[in-house]
């Protein structure tokens, strides 16, 4: 058969019917990209407003508990702290940013 084809001829030809398209290439990625910032990145950023405002709206008589498990009721709130009395006359200080919950008015009681 290479009597009547060139060698380059041959080997050009596989080559420009093989190429792609540059667009099609990019949907993959770019269909990633979409996936992870609506399965991973935008809930975790929601989480994260939901929590500050949370912590932001704290009150003085609030029941909370902690992210290390202390169920507590808030005393006094400072600009990063918050002070839980957990028993009677005794009570702790805590990061604001600890504070994992908000808890329904009477769960203290209902505890003991």
């Amino acid at each position: 058969m290479s009597f009547f084809i060139s060698d380059a001829l041959a080997e050009a030809a596989p080559a420009a019917a093989t190429q792609a398209d540059p667009l099609a290439s990019l949907i993959l990625p770019i269909g990633l990209v979409v996936l992870f910032y609506f399965f991973l990145i935008r809930p975790q950023s929601k989480r994260q407003k939901e929590h500050k405002e949370m912590v932001a709206g704290l009150q003085k008589g609030e029941e909370v508990i902690t992210s290390g498990g202390l169920l507590g009721k808030v005393t006094s709130i400072s600009e990063n702290f918050v002070t839980l009395e957990i028993s009677r006359d005794v009570t702790i200080h805590v990061q604001k940013n600890s504070i994992q919950a908000v808890m329904p008015k009477g769960t203290i009681k209902e505890q003991q």
